[in-house]
């Protein structure tokens, strides 16, 4: 099981595409992408609270793909799970 949520990959993301944090099931980071138009050096404010959001929305994703995935073990009849 635990190997599965190791390959879990998911995408949080903000500002329609503007940032996108990649994750891993066990909410490691794993890339950080900006948009370009994202970078405007008179709004490092609204840069930074994109950037807190789609932090926020990937271990979100994770959480719930992993439910999904241990959803799918159980049924599978495994004693204990």
């Amino acid at each position: 099981m635990a190997r599965r949520v190791e390959k879990i990959s998911v995408e949080g993301t903000a500002g329609g595409g503007a940032v996108t944090i990649g994750m891993n099931g066990k909410r490691e980071v794993l890339s950080v992408k900006l948009d370009p138009q994202a970078v405007d050096p008179q709004d490092l404010e609204m840069l930074q609270d994109l950037i807190l959001a789609a932090f926020q929305d990937a271990p979100a994703r994770s959480r719930r793909r992993s439910r999904r995935r241990s959803g799918d073990a159980r049924g599978l009849g495994v004693p204990g799970l």
